[in-house]
């Protein structure tokens, strides 16, 4: 495994997608297969491709800021600070798993919406 060529991959990836491109993303970056685990995303090439071609037209504006990458193994954690129309504002932490081939094949993440007041003045990035 290529570690950092995985991680200049995932980031890659997910840029494209979430920049409205999301076709060519999976042509580029993912295998035959691609696992979901996320629960509002089909399963599949097809599946992400929607979602996020649907999130493109819903959400032209919204903006995504790479904060951390790390690897190991055949995974890539990426942790990003993403901003949506209206202020609303998120941290992701994404988990892309890689196969022999070095393209991308599973898919995990976690969402957290950043509140409007914090206890602490520590970012959630």
């Amino acid at each position: 495994m290529n570690l950092q060529q995985n991680k200049q991959n995932a980031i890659a990836f997910y840029k494209m997608a979430y920049e409205g491109n999301p076709k060519e993303a999976i042509d580029r970056y993912v295998g035959e297969e691609y696992i979901q685990h996320n629960p509002d995303v089909a399963d599949g090439l097809q599946g992400f491709i929607n979602y996020f071609d649907r999130m493109q037209q819903e959400y032209p504006d919204k903006s995504i800021k790479f904060v951390r990458c790390i690897a190991e193994g055949d995974l890539v954690a990426l942790h990003t600070h993403q901003i949506w129309p209206g202020n609303d504002q998120y941290v992701t932490m994404d988990f892309l798993r890689f196969d022999e081939n070095g393209k991308i094949c599973e898919h995990w993440d976690a969402i957290q919406q950043i509140p409007k007041q914090s206890a602490n003045l520590n970012t959630m990035y």
